[in-house]
């Protein structure tokens, strides 16, 4: 491919972020502008004008899938083997410096990865071991307390404490540390964390590979967290003469993963810490009309500290966006349910719709809908395939081939199948390992003799741990003369797995996983070119947790906000467009919490590309209760020319908005004037929908009374501090 061939068709703003000479950039990349395509591109280009070697380019992206679908591009734009390129995801790239230098790091080299679930297992064991209350220190609290050090950069040693129960979950930390270097395992986080100490300790690494990757570029830079940041800086060797050029590509209005330790500051740290004299804006959107852009433009604006821009399209305005206001949630699901049907009649894939929502508690009333009226869906985000029951014990085996010290892996199938170990038998294990100091695994071995004993017990039936020790012993044995796949064959049938799930009553999909598995081990090594047990575990470790599209029939996609981002659908239907429910009600008490609904609101317009959908509800059943809503502040930013409200207008309302707006919001009109909700009163005359005033407060609506007399109370959503509740009898509302 010529350098004019490859050039062609890029806007300007695409062009001139490819052609850049060798200089760190932001480039801010709205959705829908192309910025995949400009990535590769980008590689491409300083491949074939001679500026960099394939080997001389590190690329980082957050998923497998989207690394894999960039080398795809890059190999059909250039006749190159990509296979010495370092492209993949900040734990990908890291495993495999790990892998190379694992003495340096301090580890062993057989090291398994821990996914997360194994990772809460292991927690678990150590508070039982440290005979911990598990109701007041939470294995799950425990994980996000050493996750969330690690991704700080903090070992235990440096944890500040303040606190009693800090104190003791820095001992549970300190003691997590300390099983991981026993067992030869590491975390995700560690992963990270391990790969950044190695390059901070070790210069003449550090140094190596500066001078190796002279162009790094990463793509989602806004979903960073501060290690990850930190980790690119060393490797960039930021300030130095021989500095490599960093390309970013992010956006700061699509940064939706704080919970996960996204800190979306890192774009503008990146500018001064890079001096960024200049940010290219991928503005030019090909994905969505005009009047979705529109919407999401003016939603957005309201978020203050962007970087700032705006989308715009050459492919017209198109439909306006639709807006439904339900009585409740079960008309709300009939009348997307009759939508869905219409559209599909009209010739629209099932699959080119997707059905979104905030709250995963809101999906049972729609997928019920769905299922009555026989429209087939899918749960977009569901179990995935590593992450299956069956899945997870074949890899505990395999694990358990590759290092025999690994506990949790030990633990998880020592008696699955049942071999008649008992709990009795299993605490007298876990004692003799712990007063030995060592694994499970070498207490066993020693119980039954030694590993010479257990190869020649062939004329005796085996039980119990002897039976399992035997099982894994002779497992290793035939290790090195087996290829991955019939290892993996081999393991599935000795392991009794297959004759296990054969006798369950449904037992044809957990079989078709296992097979499957083998498939996996296939494909494993026809693409890596790597027939290693090690490298396969940690291929599946690395994919757990990414979604697996499934193939089958059409169906419509159901799945969270949070799960849509990097999508994009024919038609889109954004339910519960609510106040408490989108915007979220813990989005209120925290610092810019607000902020990042409303960036999460503006990635879940921005996936529609012909049609969007707004629907909201004046009461709804969650949590076993009815709650009586208030439209979303959100529908008060978008401006009214944008929208089309599907029901008959409400009759006009001369009393103000609750809202800062002069002129009331159409939904809340419709709210208030809704018989159903302004019927509901407490016995001292205050009715839900009804506006008031507080001295303190100011004004507010009220969304839910409750009691009589002296205990009569109201709870009232004010513009200014959010929801309170309010004892009639000093509270001193007065009407508006």
């Amino acid at each position: 491919m010529t350098t004019s061939s490859l050039l062609s068709n890029l806007n300007p703003q695409q062009r001139e972020a490819i052609t850049l000479p060798h200089q760190s950039v932001l480039v801010l990349a709205g959705a829908g502008s192309g910025k995949t395509r400009v990535l590769t591109t980008r590689i491409v280009y300083l491949i074939q004008s001679g500026q960099v070697n394939p080997h001389g380019i590190l690329a980082v992206t957050f998923t497998n899938k989207a690394a894999k679908e960039m080398l795809t591009r890059i190999t059909s734009m250039l006749p190159i083997n990509p296979r010495g390129m370092w492209i993949g995801t900040f734990h990908g790239l890291c495993h495999r410096m790990l892998r190379t230098h694992y003495q340096d790091a301090g580890l062993p080299q057989a090291f398994q990865i821990l996914d997360s679930a194994d990772q809460l297992a292991l927690i678990k064991r150590i508070l039982k071991d440290l005979s911990a209350d598990d109701k007041k220190f939470p294995p799950r609290q425990v994980q996000w307390f050493i996750n969330n050090a690690k991704e700080s950069g903090l070992r235990a040693a440096y944890v500040t404490i303040d606190d009693v129960f800090s104190r003791h979950m820095l001992e549970f930390y300190q003691a997590y540390e300390q099983q991981c270097h026993k067992e030869g395992a590491v975390d995700f986080a560690e992963l990270l964390l391990r790969c950044y100490e190695l390059l901070s300790r070790n210069e003449i690494l550090c140094q190596h590979y500066r001078e190796r990757f002279n162009h790094i570029l990463v793509d989602e830079f806004q979903d960073t967290n501060p290690l990850q940041y930190k980790w690119l800086k060393l490797l960039a060797g930021t300030g130095a003469k021989n500095a490599a050029a960093v390309f970013v590509v992010g956006d700061d209005d699509q940064s939706i993963y704080a919970f996960r330790g996204a800190y979306v500051g890192n774009m503008k740290d990146f500018e001064r810490d890079f001096g960024i004299t200049k940010i290219i804006k991928l503005e030019q959107n090909y994905r969505s009309h005009g009047n979705i852009l529109d919407a999401a433009n003016a939603l957005i604006e309201n978020n203050s500290e962007r970087l700032g821009k705006n989308l715009w399209t050459a492919e017209g305005r198109g439909e306006p966006l639709r807006v439904f206001n339900a009585s409740n949630d079960f008309d709300e699901a009939a009348f997307i349910v009759e939508e869905v049907k219409t559209l599909h009649a009209e010739g629209i894939d099932l699959s080119k719709m997707a059905l979104l929502y905030r709250s995963n508690a809101q999906s049972r009333v729609l997928e019920h809908s769905l299922f009555n009226a026989a429209i087939p869906y899918r749960v977009y985000g569901g179990m995935r395939f590593f992450d299956r029951q069956e899945i997870k014990h074949a890899l505990a085996y395999l694990r358990l081939i590759a290092n025999p010290d690994d506990d949790s892996a030990l633990l998880r199938v020592i008696n699955f199948p049942a071999r008649g170990i008992g709990s009795r038998s299993l605490e007298q294990l876990q004692n003799a390992a712990k007063a030995q100091g060592s694994s499970l695994w070498a207490a066993a071995l020693q119980k039954c003799g030694g590993e010479t004993a257990m190869l020649q017990e062939t004329q005796r039936p085996l039980k119990g741990i002897a039976k399992f020790v035997f099982l894994i012993v002779t497992m290793r044995q035939n290790w090195s003369t087996l290829p991955l796949p019939q290892m993996v064959e081999y393991m599935l049938t000795h392991s009794e797995l297959l004759a296990h799930y054969a006798k369950e009553r449904e037992s044809a999909e957990r079989l078709e996983n296992l097979n499957e598995l083998i498939n996996a081990a296939i494909s494993f090594v026809h693409e890596a070119e790597n027939d290693a047990l090690a490298e396969f575990l940690a291929h599946a470790s690395l994919e757990a947790g990414e979604h697996q599209a499934g193939s089958g029939q059409d169906a419509l996609q159901l799945m969270t906000v949070h799960a849509a981002k990097g999508l994009e659908f024919h038609t889109v239907f954004l339910s519960g467009l609510e106040e408490g429910l989108f915007p979220h009600e813990n989005s209120l008490n925290e610092s810019n919490g607000v902020a990042e609904e409303r960036r999460l609101m503006y990635v879940a317009m921005t996936r529609a590309r012909r049609r969007l959908y707004l629907s909201f509800t004046q009461s709804r059943m969650l949590h076993g209760q009815t709650r009586y809503n208030i439209a979303s502040r959100f529908l008060d930013e978008i401006p009214q020319s944008c929208l089309k409200w599907l029901q008959p207008s409400p009759r006009s309302m001369s009393t103000p908005s609750y809202y800062s707006n002069s002129t009331e919001h159409t939904a809340t009109k419709a709210l208030r004037s809704s018989s159903s909700i302004s019927s509901r009163s407490s016995s001292n005359g205050w009715r839900i929908g009804q506006i008031v005033m507080h001295a303190k407060f100011g004004s507010g609506v009220i969304i839910n009374c409750e009691g009589c007399g002296s205990d009569a109370r109201v709870q009232v959503n004010f513009d200014r501090v959010g929801m309170k509740w309010l004892l009639l009898e000093y509270a001193k509302l007065t009407t508006v």
